[in-house]
């Protein structure tokens, strides 16, 4: 039995694209899929950057097929663009890649921000579908329960999910530095641009308390505060606000700071001396640079943030290193999993094979030989004998390979020259026996 995995992400696909294939049911779609008969087990991952079928099959070029057809006329929804084809788009992966594939998408390591924390818990509600599906084995379940026990030895063996790369997560990171904790806080955002409904995600995640939303637009303010349950209001508004705000984050576009030095002096003397944290990510710059040189005030622009963004994903590089040694020490034990539960049927059927040629033998010559109850029982014992010794190499040789690759071409390789996939055939000589 192989592994075989079908998948489209964030790096082969446009967004408009993927969100064709989106799966918002997927026990029925997984019933379909395995009912055709080239298709043992099936899972299916969709999430917003990826969607992605593992199945088990014994042909990989018929699987093929099965999941590309599968992935055109089940999970897409209108046409592709004229300039867009489906292979183009996909990954297909087989065996030992399939199998690293699965592996490092649970540890989050192929995610579009390695680290994030959300990939796992969306792997274990795809198995669990499965599950609930009766379309996941015994293959696919030890498959995904490896892949689990990866993504936790990824977690408490490496730093790769410690340090946040995108610009609003280091910005709240570097918040919670300053105040150790958010949800006694208030924030302040200025703008209701993407980069403000970013950081107030990253804010909400860490559970941010009070949230108030200052923009040009009215109603973008109150959308954007009404999704994260803030409060809106007008540019003009900033000032009277300042005082208790904890955390400022800016982005909004205009000629002038929007926060001068002046204005933020006077909020920090109502404030008493407690710290201010002020984010500056407008291009041109909405905060005063003079801010910084204010006592209990501290002042990041972009570039100081994108600076320890770039830091942080180098650090990530090196620990996705470790997470890579750990997704291999993994995958090559799986392999060895995969290669001792084939070999036991393998060395069944290798078994039964040689006794039926055996048997067969002595049932054809058994009447010609005229032999009495004794020389029968030598007869038995002597052909057993050699059909033992015979086997014994092959047999040794397909026990022992269980840690490698390898392994898995060899078990192949002895069912298809002792034809052990094929129907049984009635052998027989070319001729007569000697009389």
């Amino acid at each position: 039995m192989k592994i075989v995995l079908l998948g489209m992400n964030h790096r082969t696909a446009p967004i408009d694209v993927r969100e064709r294939f989106a799966a918002v049911q997927p026990q029925p779609l997984l019933r379909k899929l395995v009912d055709r008969p080239e298709i043992g087990e099936a899972v299916l991952l969709s999430t917003c950057n990826r969607v992605e079928v593992v199945v088990t099959t014994r042909n990989p070029d018929e699987a093929r097929h099965v999941l590309f057809d599968f992935f055109g006329r089940e999970l897409a929804e209108g046409e592709l663009p004229s300039s867009a084809s489906l292979e183009d788009m996909t990954y297909l992966r087989h065996g030992r890649e399939a199998v690293e594939h699965v592996f490092r998408v649970a540890a989050s390591i192929d995610s579009m921000v390695v680290g994030e924390p959300q990939i796992l818990g969306q792997v274990k509600d795809a198995y669990r579908e499965a599950i609930e599906a009766d379309t996941c084995g015994a293959i696919l379940s030890r498959l995904f329960q490896r892949a689990f026990a990866t993504a936790k030895r990824v977690k408490n063996e490496t730093g790769i999910a410690q340090r946040p790369v995108s610009v609003a997560r280091v910005a709240v990171d570097l918040a919670k530095q300053i105040f150790e904790r958010l949800d006694d806080k208030n924030a302040l955002l200025i703008g209701a641009g993407e980069m403000i409904e970013a950081a107030l995600v990253a804010l909400d995640d860490h559970g941010l308390g009070g949230r108030r939303v200052a923009n040009r637009t009215a109603a973008h303010a109150e959308a954007l505060a009404r999704r994260f349950s803030g409060t809106a209001h007008g540019l003009d508004e900033i000032d009277s606000l300042l005082p208790d705000s904890d955390v400022v984050l800016s982005c909004v576009g205009g000629e002038g700071p929007i926060l001068t030095r002046e204005s933020v002096a006077k909020s920090l003397m109502a404030r008493q001396g407690k710290p201010l944290f002020l984010i500056d990510i407008g291009v041109p710059r909405n905060i005063d640079p003079g801010v910084h040189e204010l006592d209990s005030a501290y002042l990041y622009n972009l570039d100081d943030l994108q600076e320890v963004a770039a830091a942080n994903e180098q650090e990530r590089q090196r620990e996705s290193e470790r997470a890579e040694r750990i997704v291999y020490e993994e995958r090559e034990q799986f392999e060895g999993w995969m290669v001792a539960l084939q070999a036991v049927p393998t060395i069944r059927d290798l078994r039964d094979r040689a006794e039926n040629v055996r048997r067969s033998e002595i049932d054809r010559f058994a009447g010609r030989l005229r032999l009495d109850e004794s020389q029968g029982e030598i007869l038995e014992q002597l052909t057993r004998t050699i059909v033992n010794k015979l086997m014994h190499a092959p047999i040794s040789k397909l026990r022992d390979e269980t840690d490698r690759e390898a392994g898995l071409i060899r078990l192949e390789q002895a069912r298809s020259l002792f034809a052990l996939d094929e129907e049984e055939k009635q052998i027989e000589d070319e001729g007569e026996p000697d009389a």
